[in-house]
């Protein structure tokens, strides 16, 4: 529906989004070493070993493909950092790299880093509720992302991002418009593939993440606007 490009929210604590920048690099590292070249079969294991697949950390399915490389709990953190494709890794990136700043700002480089963790791991978990038996593998950094941006809409509500609506036409809007409509977007798409084994996003996941980002900041938001007001 909409790519963003850039907000208006200067950096006020400290110099360089150092955390943001180390995540992108790691998802791309990653990236280009288990899924840009190999084949799809290859993928697929490595998708099952690293990914997090509800029906394993459940219990409700044995390990998937007979290949379990580490404890199924750690795969909640190891699946944020693997994606299926270019567009997968690049849309999660530029999302990342238009809000996390300002949120890595408000937190501090180590709490920013705990806070995307957090986030990734309570969303894997919501996809987990949802879909506890699925042996179908969850990857992507979207629910770690949509956390971070939970977090933004909760610190800078007002401030102003450019977007590229339908992929083509540059407008620019509030944070709170723009991140109300994301989430909206998450919950429709949920109903919409709700109930269908072949539905391929993990809508659950960004809700998940994207609500825990959200709570997590508002309750400590005072702490956070102190240290961008100091």
């Amino acid at each position: 529906m909409f790519i963003p490009l850039h907000d208006s929210t200067p950096l006020k604590v400290i110099r360089f989004q150092l955390v943001t920048v180390t995540i992108i690099a790691l998802n791309v590292v990653m990236y280009l070493t288990t899924g840009a070249f190999n084949t799809d079969a290859v993928l697929s294991v490595i998708a099952v070993g690293w990914g997090l697949v509800p029906g394993e950390l459940t219990g409700m399915l044995p390990p998937v493909l007979g290949y379990n490389p580490i404890p199924e709990p750690f795969t909640l953190i190891t699946y944020e950092f693997l994606h299926g494709s270019w567009w997968h890794l690049i849309s999660n990136m530029l999302f990342l790299w238009v809000f996390a700043d300002n949120v890595e700002d408000a937190y501090g480089h180590a709490s920013f880093a705990m806070l995307y963790i957090v986030c990734g791991v309570v969303a894997g978990l919501a996809h987990v509720a949802l879909q506890p038996g699925s042996g179908l593998p969850l990857v992507g950094a979207s629910g770690a992302v949509s956390g971070i941006l939970g977090a933004y809409v909760i610190l800078f509500p007002k401030a102003r991002v450019w977007i590229l609506l339908f992929l083509r036409i540059p407008i620019r809007i509030g944070a709170l418009w723009v991140l109300g409509g994301w989430f909206g977007l998450q919950l429709f798409s949920y109903w919409m593939d709700y109930g269908k084994p072949d539905a391929n996003i993990a809508w659950g996941a960004h809700i998940g993440g994207f609500l825990a980002g959200m709570a997590i900041t508002y309750a400590i938001r005072r702490r956070l606007w102190m240290r961008l007001a100091a």
